[in-house]
């Protein structure tokens, strides 16, 4: 049996599609190992600032770099931002003592790869999207392992390990939580239920189709939890004997939204689709129109198997929440097979799959 981890630095940061999984390792890998040193690289400006103490763990900050896709003033500052960027990583790497490096992309992933390549590091890449971003394409050129989370993605040594999530998601018993969740949502015990959400950054179309539907939905009875995203949010008045209509910035207990619901509509993160896919909960996604794409890869699968539906961003609008949204969310039959495709394809131990590759890659750095 091979020693226990002894230290590991875990590089993501930027978005919850980078965050919430970096946090699902930290947890199991403690979990196993109740000894074992863990800290977070990120930025000051992310979520991880806030997400990652409130979780117990040390973050180390690093200058945010910017990987420009074409020419631009970033290119020029690049190499300047990066040098500082690779230092800060290091000097992060050698004051936690880091056995491995483990990165989820993002800006602070490049500099954290860079940093622990130069002090002969074991680094594991995971990625998270069904077409990789740039910072771990690069990773997985240095990588002992790479773990990514939808078959088919195109980077070298990739093993299928899905997605590491939260225990309070992949345990998450819907049915169960459901009386308690709506009632902690300011939701109605009986009625059907609407989340929508963009991720954490929210999306803007989403946003503006829902909240020209708001008098549509609550004269349907169809009540709605609407997750913004944070400087995005809106009044909506009470109106007695109409469906709740809750509007909130940001939801750090996203399983609490999942057991509320009988229908999710929002972007196709990989975060979102393998969270949604392992609690069995059909959706409607809408992938963003920007980007490499990855949001169309991401969601293939369980369209194909039937567990959600496909909308191009051009086609939200509050007509379309009317004509398709309602409806379907009021089709108890339909939501009940789209529920078990979903589950079907869904994945709840990615981050115990993900934490024995960097018990392995950690043990094979100590081999070399």
């Amino acid at each position: 049996m091979s020693p226990p981890l002894r230290s590991a630095l875990l590089a993501g940061g930027g978005t919850a599609g980078h965050v919430w999984p970096l946090l699902a390792l930290a947890d199991r890998l403690r979990a196993d190992d109740p000894g074992l040193r863990l800290v977070a690289l990120g930025t000051a400006e992310g979520l991880e600032a806030r997400l990652v103490p409130a979780r117990g763990y040390d973050l180390a900050v690093v200058p945010k770099v910017p990987l420009p896709r074409k020419p631009s003033m970033d290119l020029l500052r690049l190499p300047g931002n990066l040098r500082r960027a690779v230092a800060a990583a290091g000097a992060a790497i050698d004051d936690a003592g880091a056995e491995v490096v483990v990165g989820f992309g993002g800006y602070v992933a490049t500099p954290a790869y860079l940093a622990a390549r130069r002090r002969g590091i074991p680094i594991v890449v995971h990625e998270q999207n069904a077409r990789p971003g740039i910072a771990n394409r690069l990773g997985a050129r240095l990588a002992t392992a790479v773990a990514v989370t939808f078959p088919g993605t195109a980077l070298p040594k990739a093993r299928v390990t899905g997605m590491p999530m939260r225990a309070e998601v992949a345990h998450l018993d819907r049915e169960a939580v459901r009386p308690q969740a709506r009632s902690a949502l300011g939701l109605e015990p009986d009625w059907p239920t609407v989340v929508v959400t963009g991720g954490s950054l929210g999306a803007q179309r989403i946003n503006e189709a829902f909240r020209g539907a708001v008098g549509a939905l609550r004269d349907a009875g169809v009540q709605v939890l609407h997750v913004t995203g944070r400087g995005k949010e809106f009044a909506v008045p009470p109106e007695a004997g109409k469906a709740p209509y809750v509007v909130l910035p940001y939801a750090d207990r996203m399983e609490l939204a999942y057991a509320a619901a009988d229908l999710v509509v929002g972007r196709a993160g990989a975060n979102t689709v393998c969270e949604l896919t392992a609690v069995g909960l059909p959706a409607v996604y809408v992938p963003l129109p920007i980007g490499n794409g990855e949001q169309r890869f991401n969601v293939a699968g369980v369209v194909a198997a039937g567990g959600g539906l496909l909308v191009e961003d051009a086609g939200v609008s509050p007509g379309w929440v009317g004509e398709v949204v309602m409806p379907l969310v009021r089709d108890r039959d339909r939501l009940s097979a789209m529920a078990v495709a979903a589950a079907s394809v869904g994945e709840r131990d990615g981050d115990r799959l993900l934490a024995d590759l960097v018990r392995d890659a950690a043990t094979r750095g100590r081999r070399a």
